[in-house]
């Protein structure tokens, strides 16, 4: 295990944030595509339409072909919301990240160092709802680079910003990520955070069935420190 330690974000590290961000993302396409697989009305239409397609042309070659296309765009479904929300934040937020994470205080971005190298990320910023009566810190982009999993980041950096935002006198830590990244509502959960609402984040997700869930951790008062260590 090689040692580690977390920082806070300098610009030199913009552009392996960028390509650890767009790869961690990535790697959840196929992981979604399996999921619609999985899908009974996916399974309708993939067995359903290339049959109806023979029992009206006797062609197996046009039935093949309906098959392949609808997988291409099952697989175009799975993989669009991914590549829109990359697009997004590296367009929003993560297009200025000294600005847009450390020019105001209560907000920052840190990064999992390792032999000189970036190996994960990780930012909070302030919810800024009108409507909320509590004060609280989004954690945001939270990715470890594949070959370093295992190893305790992910758990450190989450403790990274929970202590911040207790520090900072935030009532809670929230927090939104898909129901196929399995590994990660795992470490949250084991961590306390607890499930608040779920939501489809946009048609191609609905079709997709793949709900948003959030999550809340309630932070304690910056005397009890013992809760988060």
């Amino acid at each position: 295990m090689a040692p580690y330690h977390i920082r806070k974000y300098q610009e030199k590290d913009d552009e392996c944030i960028r390509d650890l961000f767009s790869k961690g993302m990535a790697e959840q396409v196929p992981t979604a595509f399996h999921h619609i697989l999985k899908l009974p009305r996916t399974l309708i239409l993939l067995l359903g339409g290339p049959l109806t397609v023979f029992l009206l042309t006797g062609s197996w070659l046009l039935a093949l072909l309906v098959s392949l296309t609808f997988l291409v765009a099952l697989r175009f479904l799975a993989m669009y919301p991914y590549t829109q929300f990359i697009a997004m934040s590296l367009n929003t937020d993560m297009s200025d990240i000294t600005k847009n994470y450390f020019s105001e205080r209560g907000s920052c971005f840190w990064v999992a160092e390792s032999e000189g190298q970036v190996v994960g990320m990780v930012g909070a910023l302030p919810v800024k709802e009108p409507a909320a009566r509590e004060k609280q810190l989004e954690l945001l982009h939270m990715s470890v680079a594949s070959e370093y999993r295992g190893q305790g980041i992910a758990k450190a950096l989450v403790r990274t910003v929970l202590q911040f935002g207790q520090d900072q006198g935030y009532s809670a830590v929230v927090l939104s990520t898909s129901e196929i990244q399995y590994s990660a509502i795992g470490l949250y959960q084991s961590m306390g955070f607890q499930k608040t609402h779920q939501v489809f984040k946009s048609f191609s997700m609905r079709l997709a069935a793949n709900h948003v869930f959030s999550f809340i951790y309630h932070l304690p008062s910056v005397q009890d420190s013992k809760v988060l260590r």
